[in-house]
């Protein structure tokens, strides 16, 4: 037997239950991973409350999560036993002391990366690079919005597009994290109480920007329209406020003949070769020094009902760990 968090049924952090649960064993393509860390995600909260459907409950939720491959299933070539490895798409279940998954979803840690190291950045980081890289690549030059730039992804995207030679606009909720903002890189940090396409238009001269990164969602969908430049890019890759009610799509002609796109990481890392592309642009920024991880809320794991609390209380800043 192992230990995991569950939930039996949807609504809030209470419903997180850490139970006993029979230990699982590899099938045929699969790995067992005995987890060092597991990354916090917001999509979790999604999963949490129902807003995104589990297969069935109860369930484990979780979508990342590092540590040691302990058993393997048949046929497996990719790990094997005694591998450092991470993954960071479903299915969900990383909320357990060990998981099964398939072995094709893993990859390997690059010595010089800690485990909990790579169970903060998997998701975030190839979320990151993503966005900056495939959904709108940005160029040197380029004045860019990112959403919750103190975030989890945020403070990565905001150091990778500063790396990429961006000028970076991000907006955060207090002083304090506009504070983290700056250290990591942003050359204009605005408050969600103020004015963003106001703020916008004053320092890019009226231009406005290409793109707009945007994982608020329902709070800010209307002003991050307004902050863009004629064909510009509305990236809305979170629900973090709420979802958003898509509006009649001539308003995307009224503001500018502009762009809007709803991805997600399993479309960009569907195959394997995706995925160690994307995992592989992570790791070398990361060792390159050029994008730090910034590691700022540990949590034990029976403790996730607590960091699903300060998660959406906004009380956390960069990556936030559970440790089993």
């Amino acid at each position: 037997m192992t230990y995991a968090i569950r939930i039996h049924e949807h609504g809030g952090p209470e419903k997180l239950v850490w139970e006993e649960v029979p230990r699982p064993e590899p099938r045929p393509g699969e790995a067992r991973v005995r987890h060092v860390a597991i990354g916090l995600n917001y999509i979790d909260v999604y999963f949490r409350t129902g807003l995104y459907k589990p297969p069935s409950l109860p369930c484990i939720i979780g979508m990342e999560g590092a540590g040691i491959v302990e058993a393997v299933g048949e046929g497996v070539t990719s790990v094997k036993v005694g591998d450092r490895v991470a993954y960071a798409s479903g299915p969900i279940g990383a909320y357990a002391e060990a998981r099964c998954i398939n072995a094709d979803r893993l990859v390997q840690v690059p010595e010089g990366i800690s485990l909990e190291t790579a169970a903060a950045m998997m998701l975030q980081g190839m979320t990151a690079q993503y966005l900056l890289h495939s959904t709108f690549p940005v160029k040197p030059g380029m004045t860019i919005v990112v959403h919750a730039a103190a975030g989890g992804v945020g403070l990565i995207m905001v150091q990778w597009a500063k790396a990429l030679g961006c000028t970076v606009i991000g907006t955060v909720s207090t002083p304090a994290k506009a504070d983290i903002a700056r250290a990591h890189g942003c050359d204009h940090v605005v408050l969600t109480s103020e004015d963003l396409p106001a703020a916008v238009k004053r320092i890019t001269g009226g231009a406005g920007v290409p793109v707009v990164y945007d994982s608020v969602g329902r709070d800010t969908f209307m002003a991050s329209l307004d902050c863009l430049a004629p064909r510009g890019y509305m990236i809305s890759y979170g629900n973090a406020s709420g979802p958003v009610s898509v509006p009649d799509l001539g308003i995307l002609a009224t503001k500018g003949s502009l762009y809007l796109c709803r991805p997600t990481l399993n479309t960009y890392t569907a195959t394997r070769a995706d995925l160690l592309a994307c995992a592989n642009a992570l790791f070398e920024v990361v060792l390159s020094g050029k994008v730090k991880i910034e590691i700022n809320q540990r949590y034990a794991l029976k403790d996730a009902a607590q960091a699903h609390r300060d998660l959406e209380a906004r009380r956390t800043t960069g990556s936030t760990i559970l440790i089993p």
